[in-house]
């Protein structure tokens, strides 16, 4: 099975806490890894999401040392659903 892995940043505008995090995050823009797989619809190629990482702390200048947390999809894209309607 053919996987890809896609980097980008998403962005919080208030604090925030997603299972697998020990903390509320603070506000910020956040590296996501997400890891996707790829199905064959016939009549198309898709990708599907299989999991994704989220680096900590949030980016900024001078940070040294970072950490990759385990999330779902689905919880990252509730957390953003949220993070938007506050």
């Amino acid at each position: 099975m053919t996987t890809r892995t896609r980097q980008f940043t998403v962005r919080f505008s208030s604090p925030f806490l997603l299972p697998g995090t020990e903390a509320m995050q603070p506000a910020g823009d956040y590296r996501v890894d997400q890891d996707e797989e790829l199905i064959d619809l016939q009549a198309r190629l898709a990708w599907r999401r299989t999991g994704a990482f989220l680096h900590l702390p949030a980016i900024s200048p001078g940070v040294e040392t970072r950490q990759m947390v385990p999330i779902t999809p689905a919880d990252l894209d509730a957390a953003l659903e949220k993070d938007t309607t506050q």
